[in-house]
């Protein structure tokens, strides 16, 4: 490739961005990391993808979140990512924390879901292979298996640290009680958990619940996805339903009706987040990270704008108790 179509990363890249570490363990994230489950499909602009991924790195963040059937279609948002990465970003891999996961359906017939020792190795060399790596940074159960036994799916991560395919290895969607049990066995083997990741944003705090707590006790760092609550936190709705948008298309994840019961409280809370010189976006990601017990927030991207609006979020974390309470107090009311 001529020097003219390489990509040369913002040498002011770590100015500005800021690092928090991941549990007990020696490893930093930044307090933003952008998720790949949108628009990095093979119906997705190739291009655009590319502009995400470098005006994401020019600007700090240095995790990039994946899933194994994460498109569409399944596994074409790793395929494209592997492009790009060895396009751009092949020499600055040792600056970049990769990470992806297993537990969705992924392929026909009963080894291609869950939590199977059988599912878990195939799926992460089906990984490895359209990524283009020899390793990913974290690799991730994507969901408790329930018929698996939980030995048999902590004992694969554990394997593949020891393999060399994986550096760490992390849970998603564990409730507290299954995490605790996953937790130790992993600790028994040598391989600490390092992460989980769970859905939390301030219209859904189940993640308070117990599993924060038990997260700051194991020593295990915690990254938060969907932060705007499929886009409901943010200025989207605030006049109403957009023809365009993911809630009037009835998304399997947003539909209108959901907005509109929502409206009041997000306009009340857009109307803090403008006393406080934030977007609700920027707000709702910088409630989030107020929690030293998160390590980093997984923002999601369509446009270059909207990473550098979410970049601003980490310039303003602390909330006063007034602030606190009358967030609560909004999400409170019916």
């Amino acid at each position: 490739m001529s020097k003219k179509n390489s990509y040369i990363a913002d040498a002011k890249r770590y100015d500005t961005m800021k690092f928090r570490r991941t549990g007990k363990s020696g490893l930093l994230l930044p307090e933003l990391s952008l998720g790949l489950w949108h628009n990095f499909g093979d119906d997705d602009n190739f291009k655009n993808s590319r502009n995400l991924l470098k005006c994401a790195f020019d600007n700090g963040i240095t995790h990039f979140d994946l899933a194994n059937n994460y498109g569409p279609p399944p596994g074409s948002a790793e395929r494209n990512f592997g492009k790009i990465l060895q396009k751009d970003f092949k020499s600055y891999r040792d600056e970049l924390i990769i990470s992806t996961k297993a537990g969705y359906g992924m392929w026909a017939g009963p080894y291609g879901d869950l939590g199977s020792k059988k599912f878990l190795v195939a799926s992460l060399d089906q990984s490895l292979q359209r990524m283009g790596l020899d390793y990913v940074d974290i690799f991730y159960h994507h969901r408790p298996d329930y018929d698996t036994p939980l030995e048999e799916t902590m004992g694969t991560l554990d394997l593949m640290v020891r393999q060399g395919k994986a550096l760490y290895v992390g849970l998603s969607n564990y409730q507290p009680e299954e995490a605790k049990k996953a937790f130790q066995i992993l600790k028994d083997l040598g391989t600490p958990c390092l992460i989980h990741q769970p859905r939390y944003s301030l219209f859904d705090r189940w993640i308070e619940d117990g599993l924060l707590d038990l997260l700051e006790n194991t020593g295990v760092g915690a990254i938060c996805f969907s932060p705007l609550a499929q886009g409901m936190l943010t200025n989207k709705y605030i006049n109403g339903l957009p023809k365009d948008s993911r809630a009037v298309k009835d998304s399997p994840f947003l539909n209108s009706n959901q907005v509109l019961e929502m409206l009041p409280k997000i306009k009340a809370l857009n109307e803090i987040a403008a006393s406080r010189n934030q977007n609700l976006a920027q707000m709702a990601i910088s409630w989030i990270l107020k929690d030293q017990r998160i390590t980093s927030v997984l923002i999601g991207a369509s446009k270059t704008e909207q990473i550098l609006d979410s970049v601003k979020a980490i310039e303003n974390t602390t909330f006063s108790e007034n602030e606190l309470d009358t967030i609560d107090e909004i999400l409170k009311t019916k």
